[in-house]
């Protein structure tokens, strides 16, 4: 009887075959070990990265952490660190900001890739010399430069991008920050108001606006700041683009407290030849306005993305990073210009106010 025994091997094999058959279990997918150094900043949440797809928490040294999940390590340095063979990223936030290029160098030297807050560096020969070292050990280094995929700006770029605005001919960005003891009046611990705030309204220009930054000038002051030391309160950049429009930058640590404001109050406007498209008040109001038409709220295009997410995908499936290392540097690389400017001319003096008659 060969038909009852054929039908029974057929059986069989479909079986064999719903179960996996023979072939080889499919692995899941590998997450990239992180250590977490240092809570000058952003630090990336413990939590997030319990469930993040392409990284895992498996150290921690000089952070708020509480208690810490199952299996993660908590280390007394970074040099500590650097010796648990689970580590393969460091997210840092150093204490100090002028020592996080040095911290960023013995990190990619003992072969970890490395996600910097920002300022990642505080001049610009720093940041050319972590990025000298990435390229010769082949590991990654990116900084922390998410500002323009957080909502509304994401939308915003799409639309800029689409061509709703036409060409860009002039941005305006204000990044206002509440003032307080927290604030620190040694620029070497956060990189100082011009570099730390300023960045995020650079980013904006370039990675929102589209344009890239051709020339850039700067002023900083201490008027009015309540406390002596090396901080600054308010600064001011102008800005030529690439294309030969224009930008101005207006950042400041005078949005006051109980006004309903987010802590961090921003503005974005970007004109063009058909419109122009904005956010105000930290995204509270969103619109776009073409001739004979305004769009307000806007539609956001999506959920906003977290830069590391881009970072660890790019390392463990090598997916494409949304922008290139130079233009995620390229809006520091600026501020670091105007800033190294600013400490030749003396610092924090802006220009002498025009006596009028």
């Amino acid at each position: 009887m060969k038909f009852p025994r054929l039908l029974c091997c057929l059986l069989g094999l479909g079986l064999a075959l719903g179960r996996g058959g023979s072939a080889e279990p499919v692995p899941p997918p590998r997450r990239l070990g992180v250590g977490l150094y240092g809570a000058n900043g952003h630090q990336l949440r413990p939590d997030k990265l319990a469930t993040h797809p392409h990284a895992r928490l498996v150290a921690v040294a000089q952070t708020r952490a509480g208690a810490l999940p199952d299996g993660v390590r908590q280390h007394p340095s970074l040099e500590a660190m650097l010796a648990d063979p689970a580590v393969e990223i460091v997210s840092l936030c150093s204490p100090r900001r002028a020592d996080q290029a040095a911290d960023a160098i013995r990190c990619l030297e003992a072969g970890r890739h490395v996600y910097a807050e920002k300022p990642a560096a505080l001049t610009e020969a720093e940041l050319d010399r972590v990025l000298a070292v990435a390229r010769r050990t082949g590991r990654r280094f990116h900084e922390m430069a998410g500002t323009a995929f957080a909502q509304p700006y994401l939308t915003l770029r799409e639309q800029v991008r689409a061509g709703a605005v036409g060409d860009v001919i002039q941005v305006f960005v204000q990044k206002s920050y509440r003032y307080g003891p927290r604030r620190p009046q040694d620029e070497a611990i956060d990189g100082g108001m011009f570099l730390q705030a300023g960045i995020h309204a650079a980013r904006l220009v370039e990675h929102v606006g589209g344009v890239r930054i051709a020339s850039i000038a700067g002023w900083e002051t201490t008027t009015g700041k309540p406390e002596a030391g090396d901080g600054k309160i308010a600064g001011a950049v102008q800005i030529v683009l690439e294309n030969g429009g224009l930008a101005s930058i207006v950042i400041n640590y005078l949005n006051p407290p109980n006004t309903g404001l987010p802590h961090g109050n921003e503005t974005l406007r970007v004109f063009g030849t058909k419109g122009f498209i904005e956010s105000v008040d930290g995204g509270l109001r969103t619109r776009l306005a073409t001739p004979g038409k305004m769009t307000e709220p806007l539609e956001r295009s999506g959920p906003a993305r977290d830069y590391f997410d881009f970072v660890a995908a790019s390392i463990v499936t090598r997916a494409p990073m949304p922008l290139t290392l130079e233009e995620e540097f390229h809006p520091l690389r600026q501020l670091l210009r105007a800033k190294e400017r600013l400490r030749a001319a003396g610092g924090a003096a802006a220009p002498a106010p025009a006596r009028v008659p």
